[in-house]
């Protein structure tokens, strides 16, 4: 939630915030695919797969989620009045609704088995959701003008983290394998990868502000390489 501060910002910076928040988003997504998602799939599924079938399983996986972002993507554009930055908004929420749920799993079978290792990944992974709030609450509030919608949203990406360590705690703890987990990471990287190159970027290049823009885009994967250098 802390994400959704900056739709209390200034009306009159209403658009760079606007700018800089979808590009800082692209950098975060792009940068937590490349150097989280994908290398973890790889290294869940290398226990049950060799090189070039392991390549072929997660390349399917990624392409399977730049398909059902796209699907996603024709699902809201055909709601009446859906915005480009609304679709933004809904799409991101989406996504990282599924990043969520496995993040909630492995966070509570991580404080389960070892509490410090669990309390590292619970920090590491609030100060990443603090930039995917911003990916869903600020084109939201840009599209709609509503605060309300932003901060439901919002909250409803955030609880997808709890609701994950509830499934894991009632049924898949005992039964949840790597290869489950790491085909789904391939997937996850995939919808993100995809809203970042085809709806972030581009929108936030659509008003003309090329600075902006591409130092917040650079801002968003330092401020991912820190905190995975720093947690």
């Amino acid at each position: 939630m802390i994400g959704s501060l900056l739709i209390f910002g200034k009306k009159e910076k209403g658009e760079g915030i606007l700018i800089s928040s979808l590009a800082f988003a692209a950098g975060v997504m792009i940068c937590v695919s490349l150097t989280d998602l994908i290398p973890e799939s790889f290294h869940a599924l290398s226990t049950y797969l060799n090189l070039f079938p392991l390549l072929c399983t997660v390349l399917i996986g990624i392409n399977l989620g730049i398909l059902l972002s796209s699907k996603i993507e024709k699902k809201v554009a055909k709601q009446e009045k859906s915005s480009s930055l609304y679709k933004i908004g809904i799409i991101s929420m989406l996504a990282i609704i599924l990043h969520n749920i496995p993040e909630g799993i492995a966070t509570y079978i991580s404080c389960e088995n070892d509490f410090h290792l669990g309390l590292q990944l619970t920090l590491a992974i609030a100060l990443h959701n603090i930039p995917e709030g911003i990916s869903i609450s600020v084109p939201i509030y840009y599209a709609t003008k509503s605060k309300r919608k932003a901060f439901l949203y919002t909250m409803i990406s955030g609880l997808s983290e709890v609701a994950g360590a509830i499934i894991a705690f009632l049924f898949l703890k005992n039964i949840m394998n790597d290869f489950f987990m790491g085909f789904l990471y391939s997937m996850i990287a995939g919808i993100m990868l995809s809203i970042s190159i085809k709806e972030l970027l581009p929108t936030s290049f659509s008003y003309y502000n090329y600075k902006n823009t591409i130092l917040s885009f650079l801002f968003g994967i330092c401020f991912m390489l820190a905190s995975h250098i720093l947690l």
